[in-house]
């Protein structure tokens, strides 16, 4: 089998309303032998992967997907099952996937559900091998696929404290993502309403409360000055200073370096000089600053304060065993390190002890070693220090801490000035007052890990992660959300989105736009190119000022990435007609027709779906359209509307020449089409068709008719408002018509507004991706032929033909039709723009059908066109 491709479907797509892993899969030779062919398939998938019989698969029913097998299905069909069950198999609970046939024989479209993108592409590959060699009936090792898919897992998971903020965040419908594989940064929702976290550090994370708890000395400082015990020290550049230090205070002493965290380079207990000259070494190798202390005795607390209030409390012991009166100490670290619950890192519950030099050193000062059989019950410890990172273990002591102790955790958080933070109190005990008993703060910890809180060995766990998202969203019923509307079709994408932008901005709204040639935030450019798919959609989210996005969506993006949000307040819907057909085993206008509704069916509940009612296919398709609706159409007799609208449905028509809105028995005036600059006087339908979809839109993000009637009699149709769209331009007694219409529908529309203007002559610059059709390419030659007097053709990409295909095609469908219109073909585009505008003169009529607007325009600032010819005396120019 071979993978031809594979890819995260990030957000809503073509086969899901979540986020798919996509893979093409040709199963070659495989195709002539489906399941029922292969003699013990059944038994031996089901006693490689048991978990299978789960699987209930298109029958509905847990066993469905076995009995598939027995029947028979094909090989691209037990991959998708199998990758969904790798994944179930490494801790990701994902249940839904599809395999669907493609237009080429042995080739199929495998889609199936991920939680984490790396690794759903990596038990993607794995069940394509895990696959072929069953149907070979050749080894499999499935713990050795398991044991690679979870080190892919652990190279890409957050960690559990990002993680238990995150889960929190999707509990209340607050959206996120990773901006950084790294280092655990997190965007929690969108635009002007979003907040960051990196790990359990937030952006209002206090930055000189950051640098107290990041140097212990000044820590102690600022909590000492304050009355909060801490332990007696001081700050050592030498060893010889440490030894003074240690004898002035008085042994056991700890040793730590200033600056540090998860107890790296900590001792504890130095009861002489010796073990003071070790422990300096071993902290002066984290920082050549060293404290040493006052050792105090008792238990190690941590108290762990969110947005001001103590959310939970943990008693910490450092790694140890238990003698049992037979085993080796080495023996008894070996049998803890396989309890299941430990693994590597924060993999799990618990982490494996590493016996390092600490390690041994502690181990001698009980005056052991690894050989040594410890009696029954004795506890020998492993680390100086409880931290869960080296092993140690939690027991949830929150409901037992006094009041006081609970006021003095909070008070300190306030001196150090930290909205998350962890305390590091050594004491006998919670339970009474810190005066009353022989306690000290011993570090204080910005950024705390939460897992001790989330997942204690003993006692309750805590959801710490919600009071983190209760602190940065205090409103509860805010998801952090702003408004989306989302534009998509065949034609007229660019120019509805650029002109619902401009009502927003109008009504006072911070808009961030993304569409074919530019994104832009708050009416400034920031990028130019092509961004109408799920990237720009991300950029536009990660803004911090916008409040509001319009996003154009197209085809390739939606099969290619998925939708670039997971739900948007409105979806609006053109129209679907012939373009691109052919490209991801997208044939069929039926098939268009259901990518498009991608947009409509990611529409919140609460929100908006705005359809045109004069396309037949988006008519059908509002049986995917969630929220409410809004119709527009060009005809206000359309029954559907009208029925619409006696229901109390909104829609947005033509009365009079009139733009209206209608609902039940109400009709408010909006404007006269006419007053309307993009639509011609009327002329250009299509424009007048944009009109009405983009102020249907605006309603229902809440704008107020007198917004709507603003912002339409201020949008013009100029290269400043709206680049390449529709922009007519006089030029020394002639006018130049810059236009992006490459396919036949754009054309046909455009025709008719071609027709309504007064020209001598027509002349055409022209051309097509070569990813069309041969009969779209041959059409779209015809009209251009019946639209203009002269065409010249050029080609920019050829998109997978051979160079000149694409024109040559052109060519031929224009010269197919009968009459005077003269054809060129010029295939660099500037070469075919000079070339008109040397044949242009006074007034005729320059149709520039062109990708590079800017080079066009620049050409025609300060150029003198020629004179028009003189009339032959039959009264007709030569």
């Amino acid at each position: 089998m071979n993978i031809l491709d594979h890819r995260a479907l990030r957000g809503p797509n073509y086969y899901s309303r979540y986020p798919a892993i996509y893979m093409r899969l040709d199963i070659g030779e495989l195709e002539e032998r489906p399941s029922d062919l292969v003699p013990g398939i059944v038994e031996r998938l089901t006693t490689l992967l048991p978990t299978l019989q789960e699987h209930r698969c298109s029958l509905g029913r847990p066993g469905g997907f076995l009995e598939r097998l027995e029947r028979g299905t094909w090989a691209g069909h037990v991959v998708e099952h199998v990758a969904i069950e790798l994944q179930n198999l490494i801790g990701f609970s994902v249940g839904y996937g599809k395999t669907v046939d493609s237009y080429e024989t042995g080739i199929y479209n495998v889609v199936y559900r991920y939680r984490d993108e790396a690794c759903g592409l990596a038990a993607g590959v794995e069940s394509v091998g895990l696959v072929e060699r069953l149907f070979r009936d050749a080894e499999i090792d499935v713990p050795d696929i398991l044991e690679r898919l979870k080190q892919v897992r652990d190279a890409h998971m957050l960690g559990p404290s990002t993680a238990a903020i995150v889960a929190a965040a999707t509990r209340r419908g607050i959206p996120h993502v990773r901006l950084s594989e790294e280092n655990s940064y997190i965007q929690l929702g969108h635009g002007h309403r979003q907040q960051r976290i990196q790990a359990t550090v937030t952006g209002h994370t206090d930055l000189i409360g950051y640098g107290i708890a990041d140097d212990k000395e000044w820590t102690k400082q600022v909590l000492g000055d304050a009355g909060i015990p801490v332990p007696q020290g001081w700050v050592c550049g030498s060893f010889d200073a440490a030894l003074d230090a240690a004898r002035t205070i008085g042994y056991p002493v700890a040793v730590k370096p200033i600056i540090g965290n998860h107890g790296r380079g900590v001792s504890t207990n130095i009861e002489d000089d010796q073990a003071l000259s070790d422990a300096f070494d071993i902290a002066a190798h984290h920082n050549a600053s060293v404290i040493v202390e006052q050792y105090i005795r008792g238990e190690d607390h941590r108290l762990l304060v969110i947005d001001g209030k103590l959310v939970a409390a943990a008693r910490r012991r450092p790694a140890h065993v238990m003698g049992d009166g037979a085993a080796t100490l080495q023996a008894l670290v070996d049998a803890e390190n396989n309890d299941v619950r430990r693994g590597v890192g924060h993999e799990n519950l618990l982490t494996q002890i590493q016996l390092d030099d600490q390690s041994l050193r502690l181990i001698g000062q009980q005056n052991l070693t690894l050989q040594s059989v410890i009696p029954a019950g004795d506890i020998v410890y492993l680390k100086p220090t409880a931290n869960l990172s080296t092993g140690g273990t939690a027991t949830d002591v929150t409901d037992d801490v006094h009041p006081e102790v609970r006021y003095a955790a909070e008070r300190i958080a306030r001196l150090v000035g930290l909205d998350i933070i962890g305390i590091d109190l050594l004491a006998e005990t919670l339970t009474k007052p810190l005066e009353e008993q022989s306690a000290a703060v011993v570090e204080v910890n910005a950024g705390p890990g939460f897992r001790m809180h989330l997942s204690p060995t003993h006692g309750e766990g805590r959801d710490v992660g919600r009071p983190v998202i209760d602190m940065l969203f205090p409103d509860s019923e805010t998801t952090g959300r702003i408004p989306i509307a989302a534009v998509t079709g065949t034609n007229g994408k660019t120019t509805t989105v650029r002109l619902l932008s401009h009502l927003l901005r109008q009504a006072g709204r911070n808009v961030g736009m993304a569409c074919t040639g530019a994104i832009e935030i708050d009416n400034h450019v920031i990028m130019r190119g092509d961004y109408s798919g799920p990237q720009a959609a991300a950029i536009v989210l990660r803004e911090p000022t916008v409040e509001c996005a319009v996003l154009e969506v197209a085809r390739g993006g939606i099969m290619r990435r998925g939708l670039g949000f997971d739900e948007c307040d409105v979806g609006v819907l053109l129209n679907i007609a012939s373009d691109h057909l052919g490209e991801h085993d997208i044939h069929t206008l039926d098939e268009l027709a259901r990518c498009k509704t991608v947009v409509i069916d990611a529409v919140r509940q609460g929100g908006t779906a705005v359809l045109n009612a004069d396309d037949p296919r988006v008519l059908e398709g509002q049986e995917w359209a969630r929220g409410d609706i809004i119709f527009f159409t060009l005809d206000p007799n359309s029954r559907p509307v009208r029925q619409h609208v006696r229901d109390q449905g909104v829609a947005f028509t033509l009365h009079n020449e009139r733009i209206v809105m209608r609902q039940g028995h109400v009709e408010a005036e909006v404007i006269p089409v006419v007053d309307v600059p993009i639509t011609f006087e009327g002329h250009a339908r299509f424009n007048v068709a944009n009109a009405l979809a983009a102020s249907a839109a605006a309603y229902a993000l809440g704008l107020s008719i007198a917004d709507i009637q603003m912002g339409l009699q201020t949008f013009h149709p100029t290269p400043g408002q709206n680049p390449g769209r529709t922009n007519l331009i006089d030029a020394d007694g002639m006018k130049v018509l810059i236009d992006y219409g490459h396919n036949v529908p754009a054309l046909e529309a455009l025709s008719e507004l071609v027709g309504c203007i007064p020209a001598r002559r027509r002349i055409s610059v022209a051309s097509a991706p070569g990813n069309r059709r041969d009969e779209d390419l041959f059409t779209l030659g015809t009209l251009l032929a019946r639209m203009h007097d002269v065409v010249f053709i050029y080609e920019t990409d050829a998109r997978g033909r051979t160079p000149g295909d694409a024109a040559r095609l052109l060519r031929e469908g224009a010269e197919s039709v009968p009459g005077d219109c003269r054809v060129e073909v010029i295939m660099e585009e500037q070469q075919a723009v000079e070339r008109a505008f040397e044949e242009a003169s006074e007034g005729d009529l320059l149709v520039l059908l062109i990708d590079d607007v800017d080079s066009a325009i620049e050409r025609i600032r300060g150029r003198r066109f020629q004179s028009a010819a003189a009339p032959t005396p039959d009264g007709e120019s030569p």
